[in-house]
């Protein structure tokens, strides 16, 4: 079933609402929402195109000659406009083709430079601009029946290349020679990319939750900290396992299972209506009582989707209330910088009566 007309629907309800002529798009995630177009930015530099939606009528997707047979064939129901000399030139001649007088646009992914040319660009034709933050990413909090298929096809491919992986961390191997494993496996299996880049941490690395692979090399009875994603389909997964390479100590598996504790404890409350907040202290409670408490920093979880991290956000400042559809991760830990880290990680969607468990790998999850 194709969403995007019904998406387009609703965003130019909002336009109207808000009293905008059009808006432009240059979020590639957003982009992709909105028209189906999967081509990807060479960062935020240098954009495969963006999206003029008028309030009314049929939108626009502007780009070069690079992607422009991409373009025509992925966005359907878009006009495609090829601009030979540059975005602000096109926008020239096309904002005044629309009559557009007040426009708006992502000010939360545009360059300041961007932004400026955007400005002098507006002021010669007399348009007003209206700087706007996250006015697509609430459409895509709450997920479809279809969209959370792909996640779920996106976290069992996970799983799959993870216990693919799994055999070959052994003694002798770096965090980059692991971390370079998984990602050409998950190429190799079908995945469109990593979702972000893979955290392969060992030993005392393990404390930092976003460690960068190096060069460090696995010893035996070490603690070992994967954190890996890829996205199939345009859709993201997001997977943490904790696993000693050996007989795990009686220390570790303490803290695993605190860790698991706290995982279960929040997908127990995860339901709609439930508050994010709630969901980030039943865990943090957990670890609070066992004593860790100064030793998990970091927020619960977060959205996904589209992007590896989108909202809603399962922290303790958070009041918002979850959704149903909505596809969060969960993902406590502990980190003792002179010992290490442990973090859990699995992907659940909100559901009226509670949360559905994507994910079927219980790998080192009950020790």
């Amino acid at each position: 079933m194709d969403h995007h007309p019904e998406r387009l629907r609703r965003l130019q309800a909002s336009l109207k609402r808000k009293k905008l002529s059009a808006l432009l798009v240059t979020h590639p995630a957003n982009r992709r929402y909105l028209s189906g177009y999967t081509a990807l930015d060479h960062g935020i530099h240098e954009s495969a195109g963006v999206l003029l939606i008028p309030a009314r009528g049929k939108p626009f997707l502007l780009t070069d000659s690079r992607y422009v047979l991409q373009a025509q064939e992925e966005a359907r129901g878009y006009f495609v406009r090829l601009f030979t000399k540059g975005l602000m030139p096109g926008l020239q001649k096309l904002l005044p083709e629309l009559g557009v007088k007040k426009l708006g646009f992502e000010s939360h992914y545009l360059l300041h430079s961007a932004a400026g040319r955007l400005g002098h660009l507006a002021a010669s034709l007399k348009v007003e601009l209206v700087p706007l933050t996250k006015i697509i990413e609430p459409l895509r909090v709450v997920k479809t029946e279809e969209e959370i298929s792909r996640i779920r096809d996106a976290v069992l491919l996970n799983e799959e290349v993870f216990q693919e992986v799994y055999p070959s961390i052994r003694p002798g191997k770096s965090e980059r020679q692991i971390a370079l494993a998984i990602e050409n496996s998950m190429r190799e299996k079908g995945a469109d990319r990593p979702s972000f880049d893979t955290i392969v941490a060992f030993g005392t690395n393990a404390a930092k939750p976003h460690a960068v692979p190096g060069g460090r090399i696995l010893v035996k009875g070490e603690t070992v900290l994967v954190d890996m994603g890829l996205v199939l389909d345009g859709y993201c997964s997001d997977m943490t396992r904790t696993f000693v390479v050996g007989k795990p100590d009686s220390v570790f598996r303490e803290r695993l299972r605190i860790v698991r504790r706290a995982q279960l404890a929040a997908m127990k409350v995860i339901r709609s209506g439930v508050t994010c907040r709630e969901v980030d202290m039943a865990a943090r409670r957990v670890i609070r009582e066992a004593g860790y408490g100064d030793f998990f920093g970091h927020a619960l979880g977060h959205g996904v989707g589209l992007d590896v991290h989108e909202a809603p956000r399962l922290s303790g400042h958070s009041r918002k209330k979850l959704r149903s559809g909505m596809v969060v991760t969960v993902e406590p830990g502990i980190y003792l910088p002179d010992w290490g880290g442990i973090r859990l990680e699995n992907m659940v969607v909100v559901r009226d009566s509670g949360c559905e468990l994507l994910n079927t790998d219980r790998t080192f999850l009950d020790l």
